[in-house]
């Protein structure tokens, strides 16, 4: 199979949907050509066929063109999914330096989450107007859950409601990146390591990055502690913004905490297999695999306004003062936005 083709991260190239008149333009022109329900039934230049056209006595009165429009509408499903599995198998397609690969995310990844998101946990999404149409933003969430899908339905949110069709690339922790299979569809995915400097990197190149500063203190936390924001440690994510001068967007997300409700720890196993935590929850481990099937819980995301930092000093990164009172305003604003939310919520479940 042919390796695919690395775009520089600061080609503009690696931020088109696609390069205009590349295959993959000419591949869907020639999808659209394909015979339709407006081509099959298209009109004479001279108007409508009269009585004594021939063409006009080969559809019977009560004929419905239902068959046609659907027969065409598989045509060219069919030609795209071949076109698409032509450039996965040709490696005629693009990933960035971060091993992003937007094609494959936009038209598998997000399609393989977007039932779960819409139909499984019915995700409200409020205020994504806030998040900036271009340019770089950085989206600060809270995190919980016991396993990362938050970081995953915020993804979706983004992409499928920004009204510039965004997309959000997540900081992840190191144990993501060291699990088979879950590293490379991470990769593929957009996500990148919890570092500042990739942070910056991208932020500087005018992406959406989504951070949860909680991290594992956040999705481990006891179902007894839900809502209750646990440290944002050091402030980091402050002073790469500040370093980028691009806008904090704060997140909140409320459903995720009763997805897999957390009533105990398995320390002694999770430091054998190597986690930060292992999970005890009312159906796990008990009903095995069954046991791992969340909650079909109701969601809301709400991004918040936009906290600007382009009016600060370059040398303000470095103000320890400045990071602790912007991380404090952050941390505060994403916690009223929860307890407000949780106060709307009608029930867990609906």
């Amino acid at each position: 199979m042919a390796d695919a083709k690395v775009i520089p991260f600061d080609d503009d190239r690696s931020r088109a949907r696609r390069r205009p008149g590349g295959r993959a333009d000419r591949e869907a022109a020639a999808v659209r050509a394909l015979p339709g329900p407006q081509q099959a039934h298209q009109e004479p230049e001279g108007g409508r066929a009269g009585a004594g056209d021939p063409g006009a006595a080969d559809t019977a009165p009560g004929a419905s063109s239902g068959a046609g429009t659907g027969a065409g509408a598989w045509e060219r499903k069919l030609a795209g999914g071949l076109a698409f599995l032509r450039r996965r198998i040709t490696g005629d397609y693009e990933v960035d330096e971060f091993g992003y690969d937007e094609e494959l995310t936009d038209q598998v990844l997000m399609s393989l989450l977007r039932p779960l998101y819409e139909k499984y946990f019915r995700v409200e999404v409020k205020g994504v107007e806030n998040i900036p149409a271009e340019g770089g933003a950085l989206i600060v969430a809270n995190h919980s859950g016991t396993l990362p899908l938050d970081g995953l339905m915020m993804q979706v949110a983004v992409h499928d409601h920004h009204p510039a069709g965004r997309h959000l690339r997540l900081l992840a922790a190191d144990l993501v990146f060291v699990l088979p299979v879950v590293n490379e569809l991470a990769r593929k995915a957009g996500h990148t390591l919890a570092c500042a400097e990739d942070a910056e990197r991208l932020l500087r190149s005018g992406e959406i990055v989504g951070v949860m500063p909680e991290g594992f203190k956040g999705i481990g936390k006891p179902f007894g502690e839900r809502y209750k924001l646990q440290r944002f440690g050091r402030g980091g994510f402050v002073s790469t913004a500040l370093r980028a001068g691009v806008p904090i967007v704060p997140c909140s997300i409320v459903g995720a905490e009763e997805i897999y409700p957390m009533i105990g720890n398995a320390r002694t196993l999770a430091r054998v297999l190597g986690f930060p935590y292992f999970p005890l929850t009312p159906t796990f481990p008990w009903l095995g695999p069954l046991g791992a099937l969340p909650l079909p819980t109701k969601w809301t995301i709400q991004f918040g306004e936009p906290i600007p930092t382009d009016g600060y000093a370059p040398e303000a990164a470095e103000d320890p003062m400045l990071m602790f009172n912007l991380t404090d305003q952050v941390r505060e604003q994403i916690q009223h936005t929860l307890y407000k939310l949780l106060v709307q919520r009608r029930s867990v479940f609906f």
